[in-house]
């Protein structure tokens, strides 16, 4: 079995216009081919503010397939560590044994998880955008932004969270980093008010953007909620907007936003809802107008987890 580190799949791996097509991919082999995707397992460990997920898919056509552990610890600022971990497994599709390790700590569901918010954005936001909000100020705020600077050109990003030196830190990095002027907001408020794009990556439990705030021609990404007491969308916002999709809406109904509109009465468990897969492939199209509202809901998939696995072995292996 192969073993590779992070440094060695940072060195080979970034966020870039191949990996946004690969996850893009992924949400097309959800709709159009038989995907073999269990439910997620996931382990809630309140008292240390932590959660551990297991993902895993199998699609049709590959040779292996990615089981992956990923876990989210977010009070690991306070000790000067990531809030993200994790590693995944490559496994044979022909044989069932495992062909290599890929000890990312957690540095590949970043990126695939970045891709999808730039693939939601692709399809759902106005071609021309000027100013893009972000709310939170973590490791998957700044992953978030490089790629969506792929998809779209913005000139300033707003940027909003509880810890005045985690945004502090945010800015001074990001700076560096986009071709954009970043504002720090006073609030969640400022941000959605002033944004053609706003992406949520809290793990928040209430919600941080309220129905008020919304505004024609505004796109959202919310990242957020990707377990049962997670919130980051007043409910109301997904019936407000003209289109909401989600990744999959069996996960959705249960860890994303999509849950809270439910249990609230807002939305039907049974209502049609498109998933991002049925407008990567062509089924549904995506924004219809520019003055439209419009809502992603990203769970993240094992679907996502294999073709960010078997790029990041391909890259690898070559090298």
């Amino acid at each position: 079995m192969l073993i590779f580190t992070e440094e060695e799949i940072r060195k080979y791996v970034d966020i870039t216009e191949d990996v946004i097509d690969v996850v893009e991919g992924a949400f097309t082999d959800l709709e159009t081919k038989d995907v073999e995707m269990p439910p997620i397992i996931h382990v809630n460990i309140p008292e240390n503010n932590g959660e551990v997920d297991v993902k895993t898919a199998y699609i049709p056509g590959h040779d292996m397939f990615a089981l992956k552990v990923s876990s989210g610890f977010f009070s690991n600022y306070e000790l000067g560590l990531p809030s993200a971990s994790g590693l995944m497994l490559l496994i044979s599709a022909k044989t069932g044994q495992p062909k290599a390790l890929l000890q990312d700590n957690g540095y590949l569901t970043d990126v695939r998880t970045a891709a999808a918010g730039a693939v939601a954005a692709k399809y759902m936001a106005n071609e021309t955008v000027k100013n893009v909000g972000v709310i939170g100020a973590g490791a998957q705020a700044r992953y978030q932004l490089k790629a969506l600077e792929k998809v779209r050109k913005f000139d300033q990003v707003f940027v909003y969270g509880r810890t005045k030196k985690r945004v502090e830190e945010f800015k001074t990095e990001m700076d560096n980093v986009l071709n954009a002027n970043i504002q720090i907001a006073n609030s969640a408020e400022e941000v959605v008010k002033n944004s053609d794009i706003v992406i949520t990556t809290t793990p928040s439990k209430e919600p941080v953007i309220k129905t008020d705030w919304i505004h024609p021609g505004l796109h959202i990404t919310a990242m957020g909620s990707d377990a049962a007491q997670k919130q980051e969308l007043e409910p109301e916002i997904l019936k407000k907007a003209d289109t909401y999709i989600c990744d999959v809406k069996s996960q959705c109904i249960k860890l994303g936003e999509l849950r809270s509109a439910v249990e609230k009465g807002i939305m039907s468990k049974d209502e049609e809802v498109i998933e991002l897969g049925q407008i990567t492939s062509g089924k549904v199209s995506g924004r219809k107008k520019e003055s439209d509202i419009t809502v992603a809901d990203l769970t993240g998939t094992g679907a996502q987890d294999t073709a960010i696995a078997l790029y990041a072995f391909k890259k690898l292996t070559a090298k």
